[in-house]
This record gives structure tokens, C-alpha cells and sequence, in this order.
């Protein structure tokens, strides 16, 4: 039958102190029975002197004596150390649970319903709702547990007779009843359906604990979930943690240093001939695309060190290479000329598969769709459009869209695309509802990046200040990053680090900035450029591995290298043919 056991895991036993050597569940040994019936004996008394008592413990008197022991007691039990729980409990007299809420678990592991619903009104409980809940909870077993055995007079009398007065889940008092009819008619005793099986008795209890306030019953785990709860803000609170393997140790308190975030260069990349003006990592982290004023674009291949070597040189483009773009898989990128054209690039070949324009219309713009299939343009009278992958237009958007020069970003489902429409605001604008929202701001907006899981937006403004917002739901401003400069150029930022943890800018200063996002604290700026830094990009498999790209023609690698190491330089060795024509 459904519903019985004949074992069950420490976790889900009995465990009691002030119910007697009778509530010790029959898995129990003989040498546990001295141990229950012992706390039985002692347990009263001394838990009635506690109960006036609210002595704390800890430095700063928070923690309450009696809740402290009881969730170690509860630890105890559930890592499986039952004498160790049972002798604490005994020591401190103060059991886990008093010796009602211990019948109340024993009854529903025993099947002893009636008994079961009738302790429900013993244990302390002020709300009427709760009572109610946790009767039909138990009853509603009773029910299945009938219907399972065949014994369907007794299931129809439960829910005419206990189950129906209660007034509750009426819904739910439908099904049950639409089910004993089915079963009165099918002969062959079969269930109605997955949801109306009666459940294992542990798993009762488990939904009975969940229900109780835990006043009454201590929520299981409780205490590792603290100690978690303590370890994850302490974790949040380091502006340097960006290592997901970090061996964090009860023992101490949790601090990185400031060596666990890449700030030493480990390699210098000398393919370009000109100012490199973007860079972007591939999704997968495999592949460093950039693109320059001497109007190529390079695919480098970060190998399984951190190395990058020249993969592919891409030209074509009759102007500066302003944008690149990485499709979902990686296999493909997009480069945009600087109010040129787009071209779509074979990753493993070099091949430049198709040029996207428009006749007389110059493109400032580029993003892929989610799914691969089609690509976005923004163009200089200020509509977006999108493209199959054979150039043909499927859908635009004419009006003050974008700008002459803007970003463009979709969202990871798809549904909303985001530019600059105008030099203060940024577009939100819904695919599926033609619904559109604002981030306005009151500064100048020279460029923005969105967020690996589409919910927050970076926003770099005219007066040096980085801006994030949420956009996902309510347009919200969330914090703001302040140190880094820029007057004339056009700067980039990006999110990145473990979780995303981090914001990194460039800089005219020819340095790069990082700010721990959650606090707001600027943790580290990078010299080593001899030009403005005009964008960055974080590995977003790589926590450790962060490029930067500068007007003095080279893009820095930065990892956790030892400041005293010497970078390596990388050079154009002239083997990697340029693939412009298609």
C-alpha cells in the first residue's frame, strides 16, 4: 500500500524525548529504548524551568539558548548522530519537540490518524487556519490510504463525515470525491490519477512540518540554512570573491585578496595596425573577436592556458570596424563598419558569408537574434530592421529608434530590443506588444551592455559615471560607479567576474576600471596602455581572464599572473590571409 513503510531513513524517524519509550518508532534498537525512556523521566521537569527563562548566549545576546540547542539537536539527528541528539537533549532538558508535537509524528508515521487529528488541538496552535489545514492534510491520507486498500465505504465515510466539515480546499474535496465515484464503478482498483495516490507517510510529515509555525515544530535543517545564509553574505560582502571553487571555512571569517581578480597583464596582442575600438569575447569563452579603425577585424583563439593566437583576420570593410557580434553558438560572428555595411563571418573558415545594406542608408548597428536565425541592424535614419541570414528584410521599425551612432542589444528571449533613441534615453521596445519604455537620463548616453541573463543594463554617460539599471519588469536605477574618464572618446563598459560580480570600464586615462558591482567600491584600476582604453570584455567562462582594447593599437590580456612575470607579446605573423570577398 502506498502509504506504509517498512524503514525509514534517521532523518525521518521518531525523534523524541518526552514521549516515552513508547514513542521510540519500532525501527528504534533495544539500546535506544533506555536512552527515550531516560529523557522521558528527566526531560519534564527540566524543560519547565527553561521555559520561563530567555537566557541568551553569543557576545551581543541575540541567540536564545533554548532555539540554539534545539537546532543543534535537530543538526544532529539529521546528520544522522541519533545518540548524540538524544544526549543533548537529555543533558540541556530541552527536547527537540515537546511530547505532543512527538505523538502528533509518531501517529502519522504509524497510520494512527484519528489520534493523529485529535493531538492537532494539544500542540499550541492559535490559528485556526493552520489547524484546519493540517487536519485535512492527515485526513486526506486517511482517505487515499482507504480507497488503496479496497476499502471504500471507509474512504466515503472520511470524507462525508471529517473531511467535507472542514470547510477547506473545496477544489480539492472535488477531486477526491470525483475519484471515489471512478473507483466505486472500476473494478479493477486502479488510481485516478498521479495526484490522488496517497503519498509515502514521511512524506506527510514532511508537508505537516512545512505547514506548522516553528514555534511548534523546528523547520528541518534549519541550522545548516543559517549557516549557509552566513557563508552567502559573507561571500557577498567580499568585493574581491570571483572564484566559485573558494574553499570557504567555518573556522574563519570569509576575505579574498585582491589578487583574485585579473589585474596583472599576462599577454599583449599586436595584430591590429590602427586604434582597436571594440572587443568581445565568444559565448563559450573560446574565441576574442576585436575590430579597428584600420578596418579589419580579428578572431583570436584563446587556448586552453589563456594564450590567444591570431585565428583569423577578417577585411572587406571600406571603413572602420566599429561592432562585433557573436551568435549564440559561436560558429558565426558579425562585424559592422562604421555607417558601412554588416558582414556575417564563418568562425572556422575566415569566409565572409553575406553582406547586409540597405541602398543609400548607412548601418550603425548590429546584434543577432536569440535563436541564430535572423540579424538586427540599426540604421542613420533612425529605424531598425531585421534580416534572414540571406538578407531578406522580415520586419522594421521606422521612426526615432536609434541614433547615428548607438549599441543595440536583444534579450535573451528575444522579445525586446534595446538602443539609444535618443541622446538621453534608451529604447525598451517589446517585439510582441509594441509596447515601448524609457531609461532617461539626464546626462548625455555615450553607449550600454546588458547583462548575460537580460535583467540589467550598464549605461555609460557623457559625465563620466556608469549607471545600472534593472530592466526586468519596473525600469529602476540601481547604483552608480564613479572614478574613471572620459571626455572626448567613446568608452565601453561590461559586466563580468563570477556570477557577474564586477564592472570594468575603460578609461581615456589609458587605464581600466573595476568596481565591485553589489557595493558600488572601485577595487582596482589597471595602467599598462599607453592610449585610451576604449572597451573591455570579461570572459564569461573565464573569471579570471579579462581583455582590454586601446588606442595605442594593442589589446591587453589580464589573469591572476604574478605582477613580476614578464607579459608575453603577440605579433602579427603575416600567415593569416585577409577574406573580404564572397
Amino acid at each position: 500500500m502506498g502509504g506504509l513503510e517498512d524503514g525509514l531513513p534517521p532523518s525521518k524517524r521518531l525523534r523524541s524525548s518526552s514521549a516515552g519509550s513508547s514513542s521510540v518508532l519500532s525501527g528504534s534498537t533495544a539500546e535506544e529504548q533506555p536512552i527515550a525512556a531516560a529523557l522521558f523521566r528527566d526531560s519534564m521537569a527540566q524543560i519547565l524551568q527553561c521555559q520561563g527563562q530567555e537566557e541568551t548566549i553569543g557576545s551581543r545576546g541575540l541567540i536564545k539558548r533554548i532555539e540554539f540547542v534545539r537546532l543543534i539537536s535537530d543538526a544532529l539527528y539529521a546528520l544522522g548522530y541519533k545518540r548524540s541528539g538524544a544526549c543533548l537533549e537529555e543533558e540541556s532538558g530541552i527536547p527537540l519537540h515537546s511530547a505532543d508535537v512527538s505523538l502528533l509524528m509518531q501517529y502519522v508515521l504509524e497510520g494512527n490518524w484519528d489520534e493523529g487529528a485529535s493531538t492537532l488541538h494539544k500542540i499550541g496552535l492559535e490559528d485556526e487556519t493552520i489547524i484546519k489545514s493540517a487536519k485535512f492534510l492527515i485526513l486526506e491520507q486517511k482517505f487515499l490510504e482507504f480507497l488503496e486498500a479496497g476499502k471504500t465505504l471507509d474512504a466515503l465515510m472520511t470524507l462525508r463525515t471529517e473531511i467535507s466539515p472542514l470547510h477547506v480546499r473545496t477544489s480539492r474535496v472535488h477531486e477526491l470525491s470525483s475519484c471515489l465515484l471512478s473507483r466505486s464503478v472500476n473494478q479493477n482498483g486502479l488510481s485516478c490519477n498521479g495526484s490522488l495516490k496517497a503519498k509515502l507517510r514521511s512524506e506527510v510529515l514532511d508537508e505537516l512540518q512545512k505547514l506548522l509555525p516553528p514555534t511548534v515544530v523546528v523547520p528541518e535543517r534549519r541550522l545548516e540554512h543559517l549557516v549557509e545564509q552566513a557563508l552567502n553574505l559573507q561571500r557577498g560582502t567580499c568585493v574581491f570573491h570571483n572564484s566559485s571553487d573558494w574553499d570557504m571555512s567555518l573556522y574563519t571569517d570569509h576575505h579574498c585578496g585582491r589578487d583574485n581578480i585579473p589585474r596583472h597583464t599576462s599577454q599583449i596582442l599586436e595584430g591590429h595596425q590602427d586604434e582597436v575600438w571594440n572587443l568581445q569575447f565568444s559565448h563559450e569563452g573560446k574565441y576574442l573577436a576585436s575590430a579597428s579603425t584600420d578596418r579589419s577585424a580579428i578572431i583570436w583563439e584563446v587556448g586552453k592556458y589563456g594564450e590567444a593566437t591570431l585565428k583569423h583576420r577578417l577585411c572587406g570593410h571600406q571603413k572602420p570596424v566599429s561592432q562585433v557580434s557573436w551568435s549564440l553558438d559561436d560558429q558565426q560572428l558579425l562585424t559592422c563598419g562604421a555607417e558601412e555595411t554588416v558582414r556575417r563571418w564563418d568562425v572556422s573558415s575566415g569566409k565572409c558569408l553575406q553582406i547586409y545594406e540597405k541602398a543609400g542608408i548607412p548601418v550603425v548597428s548590429c546584434a543577432w537574434s536569440p535563436d541564430g536565425r535572423s540579424i538586427f541592424a540599426g540604421f542613420a535614419d533612425k529605424s531598425i530592421c531585421v534580416w534572414d541570414l540571406n538578407g531578406n528584410e522580415l520586419e522594421c521599425w521606422k521612426g526615432q529608434k536609434t541614433l547615428k551612432i548607438s549599441d543595440l542589444e536583444i534579450t535573451g528571449n528575444g522579445r525586446k530590443i534595446i538602443s539609444m533613441c535618443r541622446e538621453t534615453a534608451i529604447l525598451l521596445l517589446d517585439r510582441e506588444t509594441n509596447e515601448e519604455k524609457l531609461i532617461e537620463e539626464d546626462q548625455m548616453i555615450t553607449s550600454f551592455s546588458l547583462s548575460n541573463d537580460s535583467k540589467l543594463l550598464l549605461v555609460n554617460l557623457l559625465n563620466q559615471e556608469i549607471h545600472l539599471w534593472t530592466i526586468d519588469g519596473d525600469v529602476k536605477l540601481l547604483a552608480k560607479y564613479k572614478g574613471h574618464k572620459r571626455s572626448r572618446f567613446l568608452i565601453r563598459s561590461c559586466f563580468g567576474g563570477l556570477d557577474q560580480s564586477f564592472i570594468a570600464s575603460g578609461s581615456e586615462d589609458s587605464q581600466v576600471y573595476i568596481w565591485h558591482r553589489g557595493s558600488g567600491q572601485l577595487v582596482d584600476i589597471l595602467p599598462g596602455h599607453s592610449g585610451a582604453v576604449n572597451c573591455v570584455s570579461w570572459n564569461p567562462v573565464d573569471p579570471h581572464m579579462l581583455a582590454s582594447a586601446s588606442d595605442d593599437r594593442t589589446i591587453r590580456i589580464w589573469g591572476l599572473h604574478e605582477a613580476n612575470i614578464k607579459p608575453r607579446v603577440l605579433q602579427s605573423n603575416g600567415t593569416h590571409h585577409c577574406n573580404g570577398k564572397i
